[in-house]
């Protein structure tokens, strides 16, 4: 016969259950920032759209090989999509939606980034005036 689970266990499993609804939060809202559809987001991680909203819903399980991947589609950190970063860097650094567009930015072609460089001096220089 099973013994009950000790009260460590379910603080684990209550533990556990806060990331995943966190993590799922976190994805739909990422996916939303991005204009994506779940069955988009779906169709770049090769599943299907259920199964994103299921992850984003918190009733399946997001294995952590897939973390890197959805991090690249979303332009952050691992650490940002499973929300470990430091509040110290959103307080104090760049706005979040301003350091997703520079990381979107960084991962296109040399001349697509100059070309976005060029309009960005353009129009912060007629904003200034």
């Amino acid at each position: 016969m099973k013994s009950p689970p000790s009260r460590s266990t379910d603080t684990v499993v209550s533990d556990n259950r806060t990331f995943f609804v966190t993590l799922g939060k976190h994805i739909a809202q990422r996916r939303k920032d991005q204009g994506l559809t779940q069955q988009a987001l779906a169709e770049q991680l090769g599943i299907a759209q259920q199964t994103v909203a299921h992850y984003e819903g918190a009733r399946l399980r997001l294995p952590a090989s897939m973390l890197p991947q959805l991090a690249r589609i979303f332009g952050i950190g691992v650490d940002t999509l499973i929300g470990e970063s430091s509040q110290s860097k959103s307080k104090h650094g760049l706005a979040p939606k301003l350091q997703q567009q520079i990381e979107r930015i960084s991962r296109l072609s040399k001349p697509k980034q100059r070309f976005v460089l060029g309009r960005l001096k353009t129009m912060l220089a007629q904003a200034s005036r």
